[in-house]
């Protein structure tokens, strides 16, 4: 029964290939809304997948499948991949800009997805982690003029080869407390703004924003104010 349920496990982490295929058909068809729905479904399990896989050791008890390795492909795809498209054929980002965006944020995202030492010892990201599909969506729902989206992909891009630090919601125990409630309040409103066509008037664009700024920031606030020593 130990083994089953760590085999289960790899299936849910597998649905998000199947989500990325759901995005990505919503995408072709420029549904950008649903895309992002399904984006946030696969983020969603992206974030519930690794607390169960340690919680039932599924390297020990299912070890045929290198879920690490499973999840990195999917991430890549939902993370990556199908936000610098829609970023590109959305015309948020048109003509030359958005040629530049899908360059650097598909060839620096390989590179960091295959980075060593992409984790710090507290279990934070070295640099930012490629979360593409977080900012992306908030560009969906904000609008900026495309010289500051451009100018925001080529400082994320350059942050993921930074010394800077960027906390795991589930596994940064470090404000933990704070950090996890933000990351599902940034799912709930991620969906609810793709949910209602990103309508300008919705009040989900401000939770975005907020827990937006709180993610992107908290694990450079903690290098900033580091815990004291025992």
């Amino acid at each position: 029964m130990t083994r089953f349920t760590a085999l289960s496990i790899h299936w849910l982490t597998a649905t998000g290939a199947v989500f990325a295929m759901l995005a990505l058909l919503e995408a072709v068809q420029s549904d950008w809304p649903m895309m992002f729905v399904w984006l946030v479904v696969a983020f969603a399990v992206d974030g519930v997948d690794g607390p169960l896989a340690r919680k039932f050791d599924v390297k020990h008890n299912a070890p045929r499948f290198d879920g690490v390795l499973l999840d990195l492909i999917i991430d890549y795809l939902t993370y990556v991949f199908i936000p610098a498209f829609a970023l590109f054929s959305s015309g948020l980002l048109p003509g030359w800009p958005g040629w530049i965006a899908i360059i650097v944020v598909t060839f620096a995202s390989a590179l960091y997805f295959a980075d060593t030492g992409m984790k710090t010892k507290d279990n934070s990201f070295a640099g930012f982690p490629g979360c593409w599909n977080m900012v992306v969506l908030v560009m969906f729902a904000v609008t900026p003029p495309p010289p500051v989206i451009l100018a925001l992909v080529v400082l994320f891009a350059v942050a993921m080869f930074l010394p800077l630090k960027f906390i795991h919601p589930v596994r940064t125990r470090r404000w933990r407390k704070v950090s996890l409630p933000m990351a599902l309040a940034w799912t709930f409103f991620a969906g609810w703004a793709a949910w209602v066509n990103f309508d300008p008037q919705s009040w989900a664009h401000w939770g975005l924003v907020v827990t937006s700024l709180y993610l992107a920031s908290v694990g450079i606030l903690q290098q900033l104010f580091p815990e004291a020593e025992a």
